[in-house]
């Protein structure tokens, strides 16, 4: 008796929810025609029905809190510039938006990784070249006929660029602890120990010939 009950009662379920999902799409359709015209009540009344689930997918893509907010923040003012964008012959708000909302998650994630991975090759490439230069000038120091030479280049040099090279070489500092004697972000200390580098390599080549 109770199973037929419950098979009785389900397409009157069923087309209970379906009735309230057709009252959700046409609500959300009718704010979209109001944000069209510049309702701003309207945006607000999108915003609050749907940017909660919409964060909680872009942080799912993203893993970071603050990115799947910019990227809500991003899908909505997409929203009020051009809310010709969505098409009801297409399907629902909901769908579109969360699209909208998955597909700037992804790219995110692109940009990010490859901006990491150019990061990476270079900063891999200038620690190599700075440690090449680096080696063959500490040779050159090495060997008391060029030490004039050495010196004859680091003088030629900026001063920013010769204070770094001297703590490195005559102090024997890392580029990690000239950064914390100078005050200098490591990153501008590896800068100039790099171009530093190159002027000093010119310059032995050319006492050389």
């Amino acid at each position: 008796m109770v199973l037929e009950l419950l098979e009785r009662s389900a397409p009157r379920l069923d087309g209970g929810l379906r009735d309230m999902l057709d009252l959700s799409e046409a609500r959300d359709e009718e704010l979209v025609r109001r944000v069209l015209e510049g309702d701003q009540e309207a945006f607000r009344g999108l915003f609050g029905r749907y940017a909660s689930v919409a964060k909680a997918l872009a942080l799912r893509v993203v893993r970071q809190p603050h990115l799947a907010e910019e990227i809500v923040q991003e899908a909505f003012l997409a929203l009020w510039r051009n809310p010709q964008a969505y098409d009801e012959g297409r399907g629902s708000f909901r769908a579109w938006l969360m699209g909208l909302v998955h597909h700037r998650a992804v790219d995110l994630v692109r940009r990010e990784e490859a901006h990491r991975r150019r990061a990476e090759s270079a900063i891999g490439d200038a620690r190599e070249e700075t440690e090449d230069h680096a080696q063959e000038v500490a040779e050159q120091i090495g060997r008391p006929q060029e030490r004039r030479a050495v010196r004859a280049a680091l003088a030629d040099l900026p001063a920013e660029q010769r204070e770094v090279l001297e703590l490195m070489y005559f102090s024997g500092l890392s580029q990690t602890q000239v950064a914390d004697r100078t005050g200098l972000a490591l990153g501008t200390v590896k800068s100039r120990t790099l171009l530093g580098m190159r002027r000093m390599r010119a310059a032995l080549q050319e006492l050389e010939r």
